[in-house]
């Protein structure tokens, strides 16, 4: 099934889903992270701070993970850039993380209900 490529459709469905457990990124890598990035530098691994810390991994910050769920194409044009701006005007950072079907935002762990609104009322106006 092919994702969503019209933007209004994208921004009017994209539900937002909010995790209950922190996230972190760290150097290094970890079986069942939810997700690893290869750099030049080495490798940068994201999963639950809980499961970081186990493993003996530190992670400097603690995130909230908010997954949209539309199943956006990775084509479509202009949905990182509308929700990033709906967050930048809330002074929330956003580190953005795109699947095969979803994104999934990373941002600062006390800003994440306030993330979860602000995502939410960019839907509602869409």
């Amino acid at each position: 099934m092919a994702g969503v490529t019209d933007l209004a459709v994208l921004l009017r469905s994209m539900e937002p889903v909010l995790f209950d457990e922190p996230y972190g990124f760290a150097e290094g890598v970890l079986d069942g992270a939810f997700a690893i990035i290869v750099e030049d530098e080495g490798p940068t691994v994201v999963a639950e701070v809980a499961r970081l810390r186990a493993a003996g991994l530190e992670a400097p910050e603690d995130w909230a993970r908010i997954s949209l769920t539309v199943h956006s194409a990775l084509a479509a044009v202009g949905l990182t850039a509308a929700f990033a701006r709906a967050l930048a005007d809330e002074g929330i950072s956003a580190n953005v993380i795109a699947g095969l079907r979803h994104d999934h935002i990373f941002v600062p762990w006390a800003r994440r209900m306030d993330a979860v609104a602000a995502l939410r009322a960019l839907a509602r106006d869409a």
